[in-house]
């Protein structure tokens, strides 16, 4: 199995992403082999301070970098030998199983929907992210991007890729889906969420417990959290300033430690034809090695072959 990583993305590269690889790959030995893609001149030294540990990793050469601030798909369709239009190439043709980026987020989506495309039958693709349990593990909350605006039908169908990914990837049996709503009571809400929750209710692929409130994001309530894209980034940002204030205050403690972005390391794209995570683009070398390690927990559960087998009947 190959991983690949966008060498070149986020605001520490390419430094962070090699360090980053080098460990996922000490991690992954004899499970994945890390192939890295990026400008040779800036990554070969880069692998060559590792010494012997950097010899089973890969490097594929890209001359171009789409950078933070640029158009997405501009830049993606005139830079074609950017590290991520050759990686979603390289996943699109078969060559590795994921592929990993803390670079442009627009980038990336578009890569996504363009390269390797939405699974037939998925309206709109969706920006998933976790949020830590005080009983233990995590829930999946999506959207938290991808789509600002939705329509009911869509956020019926971040249900079935959430609860989909918690079972096949977190390994929950049953999965609770709830949504996010203002109130707990089934007529609450705008006339999206009223009729969301209609079709939630009715959806024989769900085990759906209703509406949950902000309140619920952190307990046992739900294991998968339904929300737009705007809802989903405002508490998603919220949760990582929990951790942030944390660490100025110099208080520490188990569970909040894993409100901090570099535990999961990525945001994987739901809903389409195969294993795409994005990291943020602050991402240190701990991070990155956890977001290479989530796309090789995707590749190895079969997730996208899952999530293409329930829409397709």
């Amino acid at each position: 199995m190959k991983i690949a990583l966008d060498a070149m993305g986020g605001d520490f590269a390419p430094q962070a992403a090699v360090d980053g690889a080098v460990l996922a790959a000490q991690k992954l030995a004899g499970a994945a082999q890390i192939v890295l893609i990026g400008q040779e001149e800036a990554v070969r030294p880069l692998l060559q301070q590792h010494g012997s540990a950097a010899d089973g990793l890969l490097l594929v050469a890209a001359s171009q970098i789409i950078e933070m601030g640029e158009h997405p798909a501009k830049a993606y369709q005139q830079k074609q030998d950017s590290s991520i239009a050759v990686g979603y190439r390289m996943l699109h043709n078969g060559e590795v199983e994921a592929f990993c980026s803390a670079g442009n987020t627009g980038a990336m989506l578009v890569g996504a929907m363009f390269s390797v495309k939405p699974v037939s039958g998925v309206m709109r693709p969706a920006i998933a992210n976790f949020v830590p349990k005080l009983e233990g593990g995590y829930g999946v909350l999506l959207d938290v991007g991808a789509n600002a605006e939705c329509k009911p039908e869509m956020l019926e169908q971040f249900g079935e890729l959430g609860s989909l990914y918690a079972h096949y990837v977190l390994g929950i049996p049953q999965p609770k889906v709830g949504l996010m709503n203002l109130g707990e009571e089934e007529g609450k809400g705008t006339s999206v969420t009223q009729a969301a929750y209609q079709l939630l209710k009715v959806n024989p692929h769900l085990h759906f417990i209703g509406n949950i409130e902000g309140r619920d994001l952190f307990n046992s309530k739900a294991d998968v959290i339904v929300c737009d894209g705007y809802t989903g980034n405002v508490v998603l940002k919220m949760a990582e300033s929990v951790y942030e204030i944390m660490v100025e205050k110099k208080m520490h403690d188990p569970f909040f430690d894993n409100f901090n972005y570099e535990a999961v390391g990525g945001s994987p794209i739901l809903g389409i034809n195969d294993n795409a995570i994005i990291g943020h683009g602050v991402s240190t070398p701990e991070a990155i090695c956890n977001m290479l390690l989530q796309g090789y927990q995707m590749a190895k559960s079969g997730i996208a072959d899952q999530i293409k087998n329930t829409f397709k009947s």
